[in-house]
Parts: structure tokens; C-alpha cells; sequence
């Protein structure tokens, strides 16, 4: 083939793929999520477009692009029914058969399938679309944990289909059993029959349903829940000080339930009283008002633990833990009940007892309790160790590890009932390893660093989060229950897994080896799409320790290549993690780089000349960024595109909102030598007539910014700004769409230099590339040239593109600072945007929000003109020499149309703007692409923000309010 562009490399359709990403979020029922919890796993749409768009021809006719894009828009989807998978299989053969260059008449059936490869394959949601897309796929994966998890989603259910669903759900609840009939007693049911007087009266406070119990009627308990707790620092008090955060235990609509702690100055502890109101502000307390980042205060006598204090205890094992509240289920009723803890301590067992039992199953199994060692404090996320937790099993409860270890003896007896049995050895091997994530998911929300969710009423995983922080309040499933966390929802959950997952008839070829010495021979490859470490956002190999120590123990034996080492390896892992490097940065950062640069290196290795390279990225740092383009470039790729995708649910006013925290797919292609000339499609070169197609960077050739890039980098932004434009691609998805494809324009040659010979790093070119960006927007958002763009102070551009990226949205600091260093503003700072009564910008923490004109417009000083001649007036300039930003201006103009007209003309006269300016930003500002979720629709106007209406409103006005008024100053 003469051109081999591909769909990724001109057009998908990024807005729908977003909402469909994004709403798959909340879908569970037979999705790979409720397999078991893997960190930062992407969408299953979005990694389905990404395989699509890697192996379909780019359109050559708009008409074709207009179908490709409604198939894509089709395929992309959660629902999408078979027929749809099939003619996406079809269209990808067919491709694949051109690309080939097979004769015309050879059937689809005998044409071999593009074979894909994912080399941080992780929770396998790109392998997974890979396979279901027909194609030959390759998942390599370092990790033990993920590697187990990828065997159980895109190996075990289509090779063994839907007997393997039946043998699961069989053995799954003949271990239920077995561990329901040994440790039941550990979580026993509450009679009511058996309450006390005292107990009784508690009932009372509950829901009606509650109060309708009746005798013989069941109490379930689902979660217990606890509070740390610490003696009183105070030598002549010496109580039990609580350290819970907060005492909510349901917020819902009208159901606003909260313990109430009180002090007993016998016991020398604090009881716990559950109330419950229709509304908040009817229990009478605040729940909120507990400890603070461990900081509590007695209840008995007012000493406060601080932090270092509670450290000390921790250190020493004197932190305790007292029950607060038991949460129950009542046979035949909805909801959940809820009993104060202090008067059902009975029902928990004797701590003495539970050591004396754990013993025994150890001596019984010939295993230890998870002793091996937490990683080093000072790992990302990890915030433990300095309160005494050290070792994996000081995050459980003896009642936890004690529950845990049966469900590891059980799944371990039944592999070997299933061998006895005669059960074909892999097979076997296949259904224990199920078991074995039902033991996993049964610890993931069953440690003592989960917490409550007082809005689902459901026990939250310790580590979902991708980090490890400590907890001083905490949830108890009862694994054996009705409740979250429970071993019986976790085997449903996976059963409807298996079953989906067996549809898929294809297997794919998972490896366990490093991504930097993959077993696969050269040029064998049509793409290679993975997600991979994201610089130093989530310690993969650190967090899933956590899983592995419980794995080891269920089926280590049975994958003794995967878990002979103490821990999961940590040598080959790309992250940027200072504690591997003595905790210097700059070391850890580098190193993260070279493992990354050699991963690329192999996958140029593997890959087809013409194969493509398509590396999701969601890390929202410069750095980062800079980091992995710079690996890119260094293993000899050049990238074409980026494609970001809103793969979170978002709400507010501005509805889909991508950033550089967004998941970016950037598409690359080796450069090759003799260079492969990448013609444009005819659509594209229509568009594009004086375009230069992409020629490839010459290997180990350098390129002179001056002459050959920057030139290259403006047109590309031109021609992407016009394109998506025409699209219906506005805001954030606009900019960052553009800044992915300028890249092509420096990462197509080994080194680019300055005019004095200095190399221009990736981070520098990063700027260049968003203040391009920038630029180019602003001017067509203005509808005026770069010169007309200068013109405009900075400030206002800020705002403007501040406004048509994030509309009304609060954002992230870091995300917010790469813009303004593309405009060349500060945020923070004497005289940043954030500084001042009159600041631009409003900044909390590491947020910041634009201010609108209602928020700024009524500070008199706001937009006066600030000269020595001014002072006359009886208004306060804010400073001597500076003029007003247009937004200043307009911002003070708004508010007085809408409350003081009759005060226009005076600040006018003081203010003094270039009306022809004036007028452009606030044309701007009121334009349909800068309207929440309007797209650039025309009349579109449900979605205008107040601020756009009222700038609609004094538009309509302008020439009587504003240029009138300044003629009659002028006369």
C-alpha cells in the first residue's frame, strides 16, 4: 500500500467515545472491573476505539468519514450487539487483507488477523477489545497479581467457556460452606429475644421498620464498625480517647443517621448512642466534630493527642480500638438497622480465643499469617508506618486474618478434592485460581483501613485508591454475610464474568516477563496499544502486594513461577519512586525514564515497519508528559496525533472537560529508515492543499527549530484547530488534540536545536507547543490574526481560553498553571492572576476557579484606568502606571448594566478602553464555543452561563451604552 494512515491518525469521534467511557463508569453487571480491583484500568470503549482506529485505513472521501465515524460512534459502546463486533472484525480483515497486499478474491477467513500487543497489559482491558475485535493478542505484564488477573479474563474463559462458570459457581459455594460451618460463630446473629431491657430502648430510636421486629426475628450483623483509640496523654485522666474522624453512619434523603458520643466517667471510656433524623440538622450534634489527621481531643477531660503522640502509641502497639456500631439486615426487611456498640460487645469474640485459633490453622495448613514486610515509609501513598503498622498482616483484625486464612484452607482443599476427583489438570488449576480472587476481594474491603460509606451504606476498599493512608474509623465486613465485601457477592460477580468473557471464542497469548525483553520476534507486530506507568501517580507493584501475600497462600503452589519471591518485583518497574533511589528525584525520575525509553525501544523491535504505536497517558504534569515524549522520541517514534478522552463521570455546569489529567491516546509510528512518506488521504489533502504531509525524521538526524520545526509546528496547529473545529471539537478536547499533534513536528527528528546550537528539551518544546495552541485558538475564538491576538493583554487571553476550556469548572492547579504558562501569565505570586482583592482567578488549596463578573464586578477599583491624573477623582486607583485588562473592564461593566447603569459613563471616563478591543472579548466571551456543552451549536442557548447572557444583553446594547457614552465624554 502506497497510503497506510490510519482512522486514529485523522479522525474518531472523541466527544461520544467520552460520554460512553465515562457512563461505563457506573455500569457492573458482567464488566471486567467486578473481576477483581486492578488501579487506573481504562474504559472498554475507549480501549475498543483505540484498537479499531489503530487498523482501519483513514477515509478517503468525506463520505467515508462520515460512516466510519457513525460505525465507530456504534461500536464504542457497552451495549453493542454482536453484529456490531462482527462487521468491526470484518472491517479490520478487510484492512488487514489490502495491507497485505493478499489478491482480491481471498476469503476473510484465510486472512491472518493483525496481531496486537499490550506491554503493561495491567487489568487487560486492552488486550481484552484486542481479542474481541478478532485480533491475535499479546498481553505482557511484569506483575504477578495483574498477570493472574489477565489469565482469568482473557485466557481461562475462552478456553474452557461456559463449564468453567459452572465449576466456579459449584466450588465457590462448597468453600462457602465449609468456612460458614467453621467460623460462623465469629459473626453471630443478634436474637431479638435475647436484647436486654437497656437494648430495647435503643430500638426505639430506629426506623419504624425496626420497631416492628418481633420475637425470634434475626439480626444480622453485615459490618462492625470501630474507632482506634489511644490513652488520654493527661496523667491524672488516663481515659480512652476516640480518634474517629466523623460519626455519620447513613446521609440519605430523610435518613440522617449518627452516633452520639458520651463521655462515662466510670468506665473512664465514651459510650456510643445512635440517633436518627429525617433531617440533619435534627439530631442535635454535628457527627463531623472528631478528630482531625489523628489530632483528638478527650472527652473526658479536653487534653489533646496530637499527632506525634498517637505515633508513639502506635509505635509501641498501645493504639486499641473500641466498637462503635453494629450494621445490621433484618430478615424480610429493606435497609439497614444499626445498634450502638456498646451495648453488644458480647457478641464479639474473645481476642485470646481468636490468636489461639488463628494458631491452629496455621499449624493446620503449615502457612504463616502475611508477615512480609510493608514497603519502606516514604513510598508513594503509603502513610501507615509510623503509627506502629509494619508487616501486611498488622492491617487486618485478628478476626480478619483469621477469616481469611480459612477461606485460603478451603480453597486450597478444594484443588485437591477437584485432582482426587480427576479433574483435567489445568482445568482444575483454572477454577481454583477464581476461588482464590474470591479470597482477594474478601480482603480488599476486609482490612482495618476501610472505611464506611455513609451514602451506599457499604464497607469501601483500604487500597481502591491507588494509595495506602491511615485510617482512624474503620469498617469490619463480615465476609460470610449479606453485606459488601462478602465471598458470596464476589463469586456472583465473577460467575457473570466468566459467562460474558466465554463469548469471546479467541485466546490470547498472556506472558509474565518485562516489558523491556519481550519474548516476540522482530517486525512481528501490527500494533502495539498499552497504558503504562503513569510517571509517579499509582505504585502498582507496592499496592498490589497486598493481593499477592493472600495469593501466595491460596494458589502459590499451583504458580510457583509467579510467586516464589517474597514480594512482587520491584527492579523492572517503571515508576518514578524516590525511596528506590535513596530518595533522590532527579535519580528516580531518570531511571523511570530509561525503563520506559527501553520499553519503547522493544516495542519498535517488534513492531511492523508500518505498524502503529498508540500509548495512553493520563498523568497531568508536565514532567510527566515531557518525560514520556522525550522516551517516545529517544526509541525513534514519531508522534502524529493525540486523541484525549474523557474517561471519568463528570457533573456541573461544563459537562464532558478533558485536560492533560485526561486520558490521552498518542499515536506514534517508528521512523524507519529510507523514511516512509505518510501521504494525507484525499480528504485531507483537500483540506490541506499546502500542507506538508509527515515525512519522518531522519534517524539520528537533527533538526533546526528556527527552520524546520516551529514552521512545521504552526501549520500542523492551524490545520488541527480547522479540522476538529469543523468537527464539533471544541474546548479542552480542541487543545489537546492540538498540542498531540505539534508533537509530530519535534518528535520526528533524534535532536532538535536551537539557532545557537543548544538541544530544545521536550519540556521546553511542551511550552512551545501550548503557547501555539494557545494562540491559534484564541485568534479563532477572537476571529482575529496572531497580531490582533498580542494585542489583547494577557490576563484577558487567560480568561478567555480559561473559559473555553474549563468553563465554569473548578480545576486542578498544576492543570490550570500549564495553561497559563502557555499564555505567558503567572498564577501565583505578587501580582499573579490569584493575588489580590481583585484577583482574576480564585484559588483553595490546589483548586482554582475563574471569577465571573458577578463575583468581581462590584469592587469599585476594578478596571481604572491608573494615572497620576486620575487622582482627582474620588475613587481609589488600585496601582500608578498600569492600564486595565479588557476583562477588568468588561467584568466592571457587566455588574453596573445589570445594578448601577447611571455609574456607567463616570467609569467609563475613568477606564478609558479600546472599545474595538472591548467589544471583540466580549463577543468572545458570549460565542456559542464557549457555551457549556453547547458544541458550537448555533441558537443553541439552554446552556448559557449567566455571565454569557448578560454579555448578550449588553451586546445588544453597545453602541447606546458604551460608544455613546464615550462620544459625549469626547464632545
Amino acid at each position: 500500500m502506497t497510503n497506510d494512515r490510519r482512522l486514529i491518525e485523522d479522525f474518531i469521534p472523541i466527544k461520544e467515545i467520552s460520554v460512553e467511557a465515562a457512563r461505563e463508569k457506573s455500569i457492573r453487571k458482567g464488566h471486567i472491573s467486578t473481576l477483581h480491583l486492578w488501579w487506573a484500568r481504562r474504559p472498554l470503549v475507549a480501549a475498543r476505539a483505540a484498537v479499531f482506529a489503530s487498523l482501519i485505513a483513514a477515509p478517503e472521501t468525506p463520505q467515508k468519514r462520515t460512516a466510519l465515524k457513525q460505525a465507530m460512534i456504534d461500536l464504542c459502546k457497552w451495549e453493542a450487539g454482536q453484529p456490531t463486533i462482527d462487521k468491526a472484525r470484518k472491517q479490520i480483515l478487510e484492512a488487514q487483507k489490502l495491507r497485505l497486499n493478499l489478491p482480491p478474491e481471498t476469503p476473510l477467513n484465510q486472512v491472518p488477523p493483525p496481531k496486537v500487543l499490550d506491554m503493561f497489559s495491567g487489568g487487560g482491558a486492552i488486550p481484552l477489545e484486542a481479542l474481541r475485535l478478532g485480533c491475535e493478542t499479546y498481553a505482557v505484564e511484569l506483575n504477578p497479581v495483574a498477570h493472574i488477573i489477565e489469565l482469568c479474563t482473557l485466557v481461562y474463559p475462552q478456553k474452557y467457556g461456559s463449564k468453567l462458570a459452572d465449576e466456579v459457581e459449584k466450588w465457590g459455594n462448597w468453600v462457602i460452606e465449609k468456612v460458614r460451618a467453621e467460623i460462623g460463630d465469629l459473626y453471630p446473629d443478634i436474637k431479638v429475644g435475647e436484647i436486654v431491657p437497656q437494648e430495647s430502648e435503643q430500638l426505639e430510636l430506629f426506623a419504624p421498620k425496626v420497631k416492628q421486629l418481633t420475637l425470634g426475628q434475626n439480626i444480622t450483623p453485615v459490618a462492625y464498625l470501630w474507632t482506634r483509640t489511644v490513652k488520654c496523654p493527661n496523667p491524672g485522666c488516663g481515659a480512652d480517647v476516640p480518634l474517629v474522624r466523623q460519626t455519620w453512619l447513613c446521609k440519605k434523603s430523610k435518613k440522617y443517621v449518627a452516633l452520639k458520643v458520651i463521655p462515662n466517667h466510670d468506665t473512664k471510656r465514651v459510650e456510643f448512642e445512635v440517633v436518627e433524623s429525617a433531617t440533619e440538622k435534627g439530631l442535635g450534634f454535628d457527627p463531623a466534630a472528631g478528630s482531625s489527621r489523628g489530632t483528638s481531643t478527650c472527652r473526658h477531660c479536653g487534653t489533646t493527642s496530637k499527632t506525634d503522640y498517637i505515633k508513639e502509641q502506635g509505635k509501641a502497639g498501645k493504639i486499641g480500638q473500641q466498637l462503635m456500631s453494629l450494621v445490621c439486615t433484618t430478615s424480610g426487611e429493606q435497609g439497614k438497622t444499626y445498634l450502638a456498640g456498646s451495648s453488644y460487645n458480647y457478641y464479639i469474640p474473645n481476642e485470646a480465643e481468636l490468636k489461639n485459633r488463628l494458631e491452629n490453622i496455621c499449624a493446620e495448613t503449615g502457612l504463616t499469617i502475611p508477615n512480609e514486610p510493608l514497603p519502606d515509609y516514604g513510598v508513594l501513598g503509603f502513610r501507615v508506618q509510623p503509627y506502629g503498622l509494619l508487616k501486611w498482616s498488622d492491617l487486618f483484625t485478628s478476626r480478619q486474618l483469621l477469616s481469611l486464612m480459612t477461606f485460603v484452607k478451603w480453597v486450597r482443599l478444594a484443588h485437591q478434592d477437584m485432582v482426587s476427583q480427576g479433574y483435567e489438570e489445568e482445568f482444575g488449576k483454572a477454577v481454583a485460581t477464581y476461588l482464590s480472587l474470591g479470597v482477594t476481594k474478601v480482603a480488599n474491603r476486609g482490612c482495618s483501613l476501610g472505611v464506611w460509606d455513609t451514602t451506599r451504606e457499604t464497607a469501601q476498599s483500604s487500597v481502591a485508591n491507588g494509595r495506602l493512608p491511615m485510617c482512624w474509623d474503620f469498617s469490619e465486613s463480615n465476609p460470610i454475610g449479606s453485606g459488601s465485601g462478602n465471598y458470596s457477592d464476589g463469586l456472583d460477580w465473577t460467575i457473570q464474568n466468566v459467562r460474558k468473557l466465554a463469548e469471546i471464542s479467541n485466546v490470547a497469548i498472556a506472558k509474565r516477563q518485562p516489558c523491556q525483553k519481550i519474548d516476540l520476534s522482530d517486525s512481528s507486530l501490527d500494533a502495539v496499544i498499552t497504558d503504562p506507568p503513569y510517571f509517579d501517580a499509582v505504585p502498582y507493584s507496592d499496592l498490589s502486594d497486598y493481593f499477592y501475600v493472600w495469593l501466595k497462600r491460596s494458589i502459590g503452589h499451583l504458580f510457583p513461577e509467579h510467586f516464589s519471591s517474597q514480594l512482587t518485583p520491584k527492579k523492572n518497574e517503571a515508576i518514578m519512586e524516590p525511596s528506590r533511589h535513596g530518595g533522590d528525584k532527579k535519580k528516580a525520575a531518570q531511571a523511570y525514564e530509561d525503563l520506559m525509553h527501553k520499553a519503547f525501544c522493544e516495542a519498535s523491535r517488534v513492531l511492523k515497519p508500518g505498524g502503529m504505536m498508540v500509548v495512553v497517558y493520563a498523568h497531568k504534569t508536565t514532567a510527566g508528559w515531557s518525560t514520556l515524549i522525550d522516551s517516545l522520541r529517544r526509541a525513534k517514534f514519531t508522534i502524529t496525533e493525540a486523541w484525549p478522552l474523557d474517561t471519568e463521570q463528570q457533573g456541573g455546569l461544563r459537562g464532558l472537560r478533558a485536560s492533560l489529567a485526561s486520558s490521552i491516546f498518542l499515536v506514534a509510528r517508528k521512523r524507519e529508515k529510507p523514511h516512509p512518506n505518510l501521504p494525507l488521504t484525499k480528504v485531507r489533502e483537500q483540506e490541506l492543499s499546502n500542507f506538508p504531509p509527515y515525512q519522518g525524521g531522519t534517524e539520528g538526524g537533527t533538526g533546526d527549530y528556527a527552520t524546520e520545526v516551529r514552521p512545521l509546528l504552526s501549520e500542523i496547529v492551524r490545520d488541527r484547530v480547522k479540522t476538529l473545529m469543523s468537527e464539533g471539537v471544541t474546548g479542552a478536547d480542541l487543545v489537546i488534540a492540538c498540542i498531540g499533534a505539534g508533537l509530530r513536528a519535534y518528535t520526528q527528528f533524534d535532536r532538535v536545536e536551537l539557532p545557537n546550537g543548544d538541544e530544545l528539551d521536550a519540556s521546553s518544546f511542551l511550552d512551545e507547543v501550548q503557547k501555539e495552541v494557545a494562540e491559534t485558538i484564541l485568534g479563532t475564538v477572537l476571529g482575529c490574526d496572531h497580531k490582533g491576538v498580542s494585542a489583547v493583554d494577557k490576563p484577558t487571553q487567560y480568561y478567555i481560553l480559561g473559559r473555553y476550556e474549563y468553563g465554569e469548572a473548578i480545576v486542578e492547579f498544576d492543570e490550570a498553571n500549564t495553561l497559563a504558562r502557555g499564555i505567558g501569565v503567572e498564577l501565583d505570586g505578587a501580582s499573579g492572576l490569584t493575588d489580590g482583592k481583585l484577583a482574576l482567578v480564585k484559588k483553595t488549596k490546589n483548586q482554582i476557579q475563574l471569577k465571573d463578573y458577578q463575583e468581581r464586578g462590584a469592587l469599585e477599583d476594578l478596571g481604572i484606568q491608573k494615572t497620576e491624573k486620575q487622582q482627582t477623582f474620588n475613587v481609589k486607583p488600585q496601582a500608578i502606571g498600569n492600564a486595565p485588562s479588557l476583562i477588568d473592564i468588561l467584568h466592571r461593566l457587566l455588574w453596573l448594566s445589570e445594578n448601577r447603569p447611571q455609574g456607567i459613563y463616570e467609569f467609563l471616563s475613568l477606564a478609558q478602553p479600546d472599545t474595538t478591543q472591548l467589544q471583540l472579548v466580549a463577543q468572545a466571551l458570549a460565542g456559542r464555543a464557549l457555551t457549556p456543552e453547547a458544541g458550537g451549536m448555533e441558537g443553541h442557548t439552554t446552556n448559557r452561563t449567566k455571565e454569557q447572557q448578560t454579555i448578550d444583553t449588553l451586546l445588544a446594547s453597545w453602541k447606546r451604552l458604551i460608544e455613546e457614552n464615550l462620544f459625549t465624554k469626547g464632545s
